[in-house]
């Protein structure tokens, strides 16, 4: 494989029924940063059927290019027409990297894709950046420079493993949705548009939909929430879970919860934070009843500002708060809920 010919930073645009994902927005704004440590463009594909006049959107987030792979067999997410599409796109335009969100469709996606093009794979990233691998010298071994550093947790989120891929091409990862960082919205910003067609030729392997049921989910997606309110464990009860939805009502902000509480049916699994579930980057995070254990962490340190109300004054959580209250969050919340409720109605 001759790696010189590996060129630009590539992101994997996901639409569904012509909506561009966010996921795609963040890939890009952390596209770009790898782009500019690499002195390159960053390139989103955008795969689908009558997709095109979503490019412009794509431009305005930042990309420099869209490359567009448009066709009636790509209306729905099917598995083979859709890694048929990517897989061709990485042969013809050879990317150097290519980043993938770790959704849903991007978790079926990504691996079948990376097999299709013989490169590796670093499943669920939640750090990326441009540097020297081995990260630390080896006698005898060589250290290449420029190669993308692909960081995620394994164990159970009990270690970080950075992993690289410097002898094969494209250095492919999926992403945590919520990880990364769009940048601001440019309107009227433009792009270089490429339309590519590899041609679908449909046989046996490609799935046939016979029909598309769509459900009504009760839960609010807490990823875009300014404001949440968590619970853990030592809320108790569902019922108690009253007392954070009457905070989150003073705040305008939303409920959502550890793994603890879904695991016990108290909250659905929408609304869980942390490594298994979403991760969120609010202005503020309430961590009412929580532990802190790393898994947890992983899906709520970026948020700007951490409270902690925990009657364990040595629970890990409080080692992450910028503000920590230690004491019983049955007397805690009803109280600072009617403090905040008579500051909110002085107003």
């Amino acid at each position: 494989m001759n790696l010189e010919q590996y060129k630009g930073v590539y992101v994997f645009a996901q639409q569904v029924d012509n909506v561009i994902n966010s996921i795609a927005f963040e890939l890009i704004g952390k596209g770009k940063d790898l782009a500019e440590a690499l002195g390159t463009e960053v390139t989103a594909v955008l795969v689908g059927s009558d997709v095109a006049g979503l490019a412009d959107e794509l431009a305005e987030y930042g990309a420099d290019k869209v490359i567009v792979v448009d066709d009636p067999e790509l209306k729905e997410y099917r598995t083979e027409p859709y890694a048929h599409a990517l897989s061709s796109v990485i042969n013809e335009f050879k990317p150097e990297i290519f980043l993938v969100g770790a959704t849903a469709i991007g978790r079926d996606l990504g691996p079948r894709v990376s097999a299709r093009v013989h490169t590796g794979l670093t499943a669920d990233c939640t750090v990326l950046e441009i540097g020297d691998f081995p990260i630390n010298p080896v006698p005898g071994k060589e250290q290449k420079p420029n190669q993308l550093l692909m960081t995620r947790p394994a164990f159970g989120g009990n270690t970080i493993a950075t992993i690289a891929c410097p002898d094969f091409r494209p250095q492919m990862a999926t992403v945590r949705p919520g990880v990364m960082q769009k940048r601001e919205r440019v309107a009227g910003a433009k792009a270089e548009v490429i339309n590519y067609n590899p041609g679908f030729t449909p046989d046996h392997k490609y799935v046939e939909i016979l029909e598309i049921v769509k459900s009504v989910a009760d839960c609010k997606d807490i990823m875009d929430a300014k404001i949440l309110v968590s619970g853990g464990r030592g809320v108790g009860s569902a019922e108690n879970f009253k007392l954070l939805e009457d905070l989150a009502e003073v705040l305008g902000g939303q409920v959502s919860c550890s793994r603890a509480v879904v695991d016990a049916g108290w909250m659905c699994k929408d609304m869980q934070v942390g490594q298994t579930g979403k991760t969120v980057r609010p202005n503020l995070y309430f961590a009412v009843g929580i532990s802190g254990a790393i898994q947890h962490l992983a899906g709520m340190e970026e948020s700007d500002v951490i409270i902690a109300i925990n009657k364990d004054e040595t629970a890990p959580i409080f080692d992450v708060a910028d503000y920590g209250i230690v004491g019983d969050l049955n007397k805690i919340l009803p109280a600072l809920t009617e403090q905040l409720r008579a500051v909110v109605k002085s107003n």
